[in-house]
């Protein structure tokens, strides 16, 4: 089956909130003329901030526009039962008896720590159904040790709980169920103020940007950023641990200013954002399971290579991304973005052959990613809908969806 032209879509949709080109083009700041060209197939594609654009105008998601990617379970009123149990975990029925631990041995937190790596590692591999499947029991077992014990245990028990909260919140983003995410994330801000970790709640914050970001609550998510970064400075935490979260958060604002279409500031923030993560360099990651968003010099420069490629600078960000190398330590999941975003920037310059084959090479090292990502499906769109397909691309459109 053949994913419906994006044109077609959008004419389908403006007609259904009863809007004239002209209408939608007042209401979601695109030019008419844009509009008219999508629709009429003398334009195929278009670039992310217009697509953000259009989707407001219209009254729908992103995906309204561009759909599901497929790995994303179906986005109807039913969930699967994998994610009803999340739910569950993060949101218990009232009235209900507390449940069980379910650690085959002792329930322990340093047991309950190593779930949670294992668990964000799955995540990061796009492995989405195996943490829908463990991440229930982890969130019941972390809210049980977080009301047992002396003081200094619950908080370590609120630490754990924070911290798989905030894991929900990630995955809920990534399954399409921003308000899910959103509830985790809340609850997880909760855990993180009775916890025993001082930059756990300005981590959760920026996880909360995201959440928002991905509502396009773009000035919440400046917000949250700005009072987050705040927060670590009030903080007694190491100098080295407290900068990356900074540096983080910096990071988060930079995406939303970008989205703002103030690509300057954010360009700015992140060369700010590089700089200080360059000073880092030298200084070990935290073995915690702490997740601060990924704050390393590499990750800032995919970052750039993103807000470069997704924001209308193209070769900007093809001249980022020339000449970089990803160490083994670099996650699946950053990995994905960098080739997607590299394939985004070659379609958006012409050269078809190239963005093929970096699409090609992420097929290869992380498929499940490109599954997940709505991003993919737009760009395989555009790259379809041209007049010259390039070979290989038949492969990346059925994989996707985009046809069969």
């Amino acid at each position: 089956m053949t994913v419906e032209h994006l044109g077609d879509r959008i004419a389908k949709l403006r007609r259904l909130a009863d809007l004239t080109q002209e209408g939608l083009a007042e209401r979601s700041g695109v030019s008419v003329d844009v509009i008219r060209k999508l629709e009429q197939y003398r334009k195929h594609g278009a670039r992310l901030p217009t697509l953000h654009k259009l989707a407001a105008g219209l009254g729908v998601k992103l995906t309204g526009l561009l759909g599901d990617p497929p790995g994303v379970p179906s986005s109807g009123d039913v969930d699967p039962p994998q994610l009803v149990a999340v739910r569950r975990a993060i949101m218990p029925p009232l009235f209900a008896p507390p449940p069980e631990p379910t650690a085959a041995e002792p329930l322990s937190l340093p047991l309950l720590r190593a779930d949670l790596t294992a668990e964000w590692t799955l995540y990061h591999a796009a492995e989405f159904g195996r943490v829908m499947e463990q991440l229930p029991g982890t969130i019941n077992d972390a809210r049980l040790l977080a009301a047992v014990g002396d003081p200094d245990q619950r908080a370590a028990g609120q630490t754990a709980l924070g911290k798989a909260l905030q894991l929900s919140g990630h995955l809920a983003l990534q399954l399409a169920r921003p308000d899910l995410a959103l509830a985790a994330l809340e609850r997880a801000l909760a855990a993180a103020q009775q916890s025993s970790d001082p930059l756990l709640a300005p981590i959760i914050s920026g996880s909360v940007a995201l959440a928002y970001q991905r509502q396009n609550r773009l000035c919440d998510a400046k917000r949250v950023a700005a009072y987050a970064g705040d927060e670590v400075g009030r903080s007694h935490a190491p100098a080295a641990e407290a900068a990356r979260v900074r540096g983080a958060l910096l990071m988060s604002a930079a995406t939303s200013y970008a989205r703002s279409d103030d690509y300057e500031t954010a360009d700015e923030m992140m060369r700010t954002a590089e700089a200080a993560a360059k000073q880092l360099a030298r200084i070990p990651e935290s073995t915690d399971g702490r997740f601060v968003g990924g704050f390393s010099r590499i990750c800032v420069r995919i970052e750039r290579v993103r807000l470069a490629a997704q924001y209308e600078r193209p070769v900007e960000a093809l001249d980022i991304a020339r000449g970089m190398r990803l160490d083994r330590d670099v996650p699946p999941s950053w990995r994905s973005r960098l080739l997607l975003d590299v394939a985004r920037a070659y379609t958006d310059v012409g050269d078809a052959a190239e963005a093929v084959r970096a699409l090609q090479k992420l097929h290869r090292v992380a498929p499940a990613w490109l599954r997940h990502d709505t991003l993919a499906v737009s760009v395989v769109s555009d790259l379809w809908a041209a007049p010259n397909r390039q070979p290989g691309l038949r492969q990346l459109a059925a994989f996707l969806g985009v046809a069969s």
